[in-house]
């Protein structure tokens, strides 16, 4: 497949005018790229090195608005830099933009040159780190889950986000023939992806109207954070070309299915599975079980960052294929935590918790904390649930963010594997958001006691 750029190969087709425009990108807390577009041949240059950006850019919420109460970044210290440093590894020429190519950049600090604790991609790569010291790498794949819908984004937000109508208008899971009404917006994606190196296997429809899935081939942690965050841009801006939108919100209708996004994984040692031992019965390795008894046991503590907003919690319904309690199960999709591909090499888990909205970096690094303290505490595993894991009452999910930020503002776990200043940070973001939810007067109160209250 075509790989991502390197440095001389952009210099080249800068200079013979391929590209002339580069993306110089890093993830914001929302996990969107936020950036620079710089001429090329700057680019080739000398900005490369490093440039200056907004320190607030990691203290907005979704509107962009620059609330208070962040330790890092305030009016009060008068909203300095960070600096960006582009990571040269990730560059890529991005097909569906004419003459484009993209860099990721890494956040740092503009006094001491180190890594901004609470940028995701530092947080990520830190619990990277602690693996690397135990000798492990984390391989992990992501499913992007989202809805196509007829009218654009513009057209939408004109008409105020009512009567949304997706592009399918029946359950299109698997469905090839509602598919194939769809390639306008699926076949260039795939095709533009690829071509950008991102190593896409294939899409389908989901279960539901409009709903489809993109599937992108395993790869270290750091690079499928990197591949989501730039597919999902890319699903954005390829519908918005063809006249069409796209959401990432989990659950858009009260009646419609929610969107997730999965992920698997597995630890590694040596160039091959450290999850695996062929004597156990499910094929899982002791270092497996503590893992996911880490991820089990620990999984209140994270839940904000597989479902960071209030939205989020409006998915976890039953019978829905999303999960209410965590609790593992094999190869069954009502249970929080599935167990994949038992008895063989590729025995893996799969997190089911996540919503579409999550950022990538963040919840990885959440659960790679978990299952590091798993390891280290050796914590022991209970037997798989069976059947409908729905029923029951226990391991529950937390219900709504409120108790999320509880569990993460009170998390020794993450405060030790993350840092007090990163929970309190992203607690802080968590807020954020209750607080403007607090204030909005919604349609559904509006409807319900406008006459009869």
């Amino acid at each position: 497949m075509t790989s991502a750029l390197t440095f001389e190969a952009l210099n080249g087709q800068v200079e013979n005018g391929e590209i002339d425009t580069v993306l110089v990108c890093f993830v914001d807390m929302q996990g969107r790229l936020m950036g620079k577009r710089l001429h090329a041949r700057y680019f080739v240059a000398s900005g490369w090195g490093e440039m200056h950006c907004c320190n607030y850019l990691l203290a907005t919420d979704l509107e962009m608005d620059t609330p208070d109460g962040y330790a890092s970044t305030s009016w009060q210290t008068g909203y300095g830099d960070y600096m960006m440093k582009p990571d040269l590894d990730t560059l890529r020429p991005m097909p569906w933009l004419e003459g484009t190519a993209m860099v990721l950049c890494d956040v740092l600090d503009p006094n001491s040159h180190e890594p901004v604790p609470h940028s995701p991609r530092a947080m990520l790569k830190r619990q990277l780190a602690r693996l690397k010291e135990k000798g492990l790498d984390a391989i992990m794949a992501t499913e992007l889950e989202f809805f196509l819908f007829e009218k654009s984004l513009d057209e939408i937000r004109r008409d105020g986000f009512r009567n949304l109508a997706p592009i399918s208008g029946y359950n299109e899971d698997y469905h090839i023939f509602q598919t194939t009404k769809e390639e306008h917006v699926m076949r260039p994606l795939r095709n533009h992806l690829y071509a950008a190196g991102i190593p896409v296997e294939g899409t389908k429809g989901e279960a539901e109207a409009g709903q489809e899935e993109l599937n992108i081939k395993y790869a270290s942690a750091l690079e499928t954070a990197d591949h989501h965050t730039i597919a999902k841009h890319a699903i954005k801006e390829i519908a918005w070309q063809q006249g069409r939108s796209a959401t990432f919100l989990p659950k858009w209708h009260q009646d419609r299915v929610g969107s997730s996004s999965h992920v698997h994984q597995t630890l590694w040692r040596e160039g091959a599975s450290a999850f695996f031992d062929e004597s156990d019965e499910l094929g899982m390795s002791k270092l497996m079980k503590h893992y996911l008894a880490g991820l089990l046991k620990y999984a209140p503590d994270y839940t904000y960052f597989l479902a960071p907003y209030i939205n989020s919690y409006k998915r976890f319904q039953e019978g829905t294929f999303a999960p209410t309690r965590t609790i593992w199960s094999v190869d069954n999709r009502t249970a929080g935590f599935r167990l994949c591909a038992q008895s063989t090499k590729s025995v893996r888990i799969e997190c089911r918790v996540g919503g579409s909205d999550m950022n990538p970096y963040l919840a990885m690094a959440a659960q790679l904390a978990a299952g590091l303290k798993g390891i280290e505490e050796k914590l022991k595993l209970d037997p798989p649930t069976e059947g409908n894991t729905y029923a029951g009452d226990t391991g529950l999910i937390p219900q709504n963010l409120r108790d999320a930020h509880a569990a993460l503002k009170g998390s020794t776990m993450l405060r030790e594997m993350m840092g007090d200043d990163v929970v309190d940070h992203y607690a802080r973001a968590a807020e954020v958001e209750m607080e403007d939810f607090a204030r909005v007067v919604t349609d559904y109160e509006i409807a319900r006691g406008f006459e009869r209250a």
